[in-house]
């Protein structure tokens, strides 16, 4: 099979995932409103931050160093590599979860600003190391190829923190925002618990062969702990600018309750905009592994294969979203939220939507081949942009603010990432076609802008991009070709 096929294999399950979580969602906004939602993302942001420090860069080491043992065709190596990512996830989490732990009351009191979510980052704290370690054998099964054996569990993770979390809400949180920050996180530390065994107890019948010792500690270093700084900086940078939203927002009069809008974009508006890009962070997580396996057999045919197809399927996928997401916005969060000012910022973000996917992309496939360095360097320019804008700008300009500091570093960072990409594989982009793709998506959104209808606006959207991709040279005979062999499963081959 291969990583498109593997990829979209994933779509149901992602598609199903997502729409549970956006119903969630939805249920989540209701219970506790736009404030409580803000101060749930204050909380997970927090809470976010301690997991990238406890993980320590190691998900993505496991998942590229076991790529790698099976990539030189060294099997008898990857239990020795595994051992390691498990030793050093260990030391790293549990010295987390402490600090955490014992500086809950003053991050609760003095930077979320509300001493009720002392017991949900406690909670947070003692689930830790098992959440951690959870990251190490999902890289593993992830570099082993076993998509099937993922999607299995993350359904049963995600059924079993969301029956939990509900169950909490309906019966003991109520609209307690407190209440519900620690129910949503024993819903998910539970699941997270649950795939942790799932995935040990599967890889203790695999038996794999366990070869000579071999230096683990060297290679597992260099390559997670540039990755732990560099995320470390980043989601500490995020998780300041997080904290400093509703302070600043607070310093602009027309702003009437700066939590409530940094809630309704941050919990209503954007996991609307993500909900799509399943398929896209499907075929994200694969490439990382896949690349890494193509740079140690020396396959530089395949590497330009994988990333030419990768962008081209990302950019057509993010321009039918984009256009459909901004016709739609507005009744969408009126049924999901009964909030036209939920809809007023969908319909903003979407337009945004080819170079927040685009990115993803290009930023899985720079790890993939090594440049966890560089894709480091970029976030954390990009996120220190973010800090010193919204700083900045939001006292004056309020919300609006926000877009445009989401705008210019998501543009900077994707800038940098393509331009890394570019030179490591030699293939070059024409300037051209991100001009061609954006006049395409408007004319056809123009079009369907004209009618009244959602279902009629779609029809007159879809058609129109297509040929407008078609007629400015997006889409090819080749392109058409190439979808075809994917579903059917006879793809022509550079060894794909």
């Amino acid at each position: 099979m291969t990583i498109f096929r593997s990829a979209l294999a994933l779509t149901l399950v992602n598609l199903l995932l997502r729409l549970a979580g956006t119903s969630f969602q939805v249920f989540l906004s209701a219970s506790i409103g736009p404030a409580g939602i803000g101060l749930l993302q204050l909380v997970l942001s927090v809470g976010g931050l301690a997991m990238v420090i406890g993980t320590g860069g190691i998900r993505t080491a496991a998942m590229y160093l076991c790529a790698e043992q099976l990539g030189r065709k060294q099997e008898e190596n990857v239990t020795r590599t595994l051992s390691g990512c498990m030793v050093y996830s260990i030391l790293f989490s549990g010295c987390t979860a402490l600090a955490l732990g014992a500086l809950s009351t003053r991050i609760a009191r003095d930077w979320i600003g509300n001493p009720e979510t002392i017991p949900a980052l406690r909670l947070f704290a003692s689930f830790l190391p098992c959440v951690c370690l959870c990251g190490v054998m999902t890289g593993y099964f992830t570099a082993e190829r076993k998509i099937g054996t993922l999607a299995a569990v993350e359904v049963a993770e995600q059924l079993l923190s969301m029956a939990v979390t509900l169950g909490f809400l309906r019966f003991w949180a109520g609209n307690d925002p407190g209440k519900a920050c620690l129910s949503v996180i024993l819903g998910s530390s539970l699941g997270a618990c649950m795939t942790l065994l799932c995935l040990v107890f599967l890889r203790s019948r695999e038996r794999g062969i366990l070869g000579p010792p071999i230096p683990v500690a060297g290679p597992l270093c260099r390559t997670a702990l540039p990755l732990a700084l560099a995320d470390t900086l980043r989601t500490g940078i995020s998780t300041v600018e997080n904290l400093m939203v509703p302070r600043r927002l607070r310093l602009n009069a027309a702003v009437a309750s700066p939590l409530a809008a940094f809630g309704t974009v941050t919990g209503m508006v954007f996991p609307v905009l993500m909900f799509p890009a399943c398929i896209l962070f499907a075929l994200a997580e694969l490439l990382i592994p896949e690349l890494a396996r193509c740079r140690a057999a020396g396959s530089r045919e395949r590497i330009r294969y994988l990333m030419k197809r990768s962008l081209k399927s990302a950019l057509l996928y993010s321009l039918i979203f984009s256009g459909l997401l901004f016709l739609l916005a507005e009744p969408l969060c009126m049924k999901l939220y009964d909030s036209p000012e939920a809809g007023h910022f969908l319909k903003l973000y979407a337009l945004l939507i080819p170079l927040i996917y685009c990115d993803a992309i290009t930023d899985a496939m720079i790890k993939g081949l090594g440049q966890q360095t560089a894709s480091v360097r970029y976030n954390i320019l990009t996120n220190l942009m973010d800090v010193i804008f919204l700083y900045l700008l939001l006292p004056r300009y309020g919300m609006a603010g926000y877009f445009f500091s989401f705008l210019v570093t998501h543009l900077v960072n994707f800038l940098l990432s393509l331009g890394c990409l570019t030179r490591i594989t030699g293939v070059r982009i024409p300037i051209t076609v991100p001009f061609r793709a954006i006049a395409a998506l408007t004319g056809a959104a123009a079009l369907g802008c004209l009618v009244s209808p959602p279902g009629l606006r779609i029809s007159c959207f879809l058609p129109a991009l297509g040929a407008l991709l078609s007629l400015l040279g997006i889409v090819r005979q080749e392109d058409i070709r190439w979808l075809r062999g994917l579903v059917s499963g006879k793809q022509p081959s550079p060894g794909i």
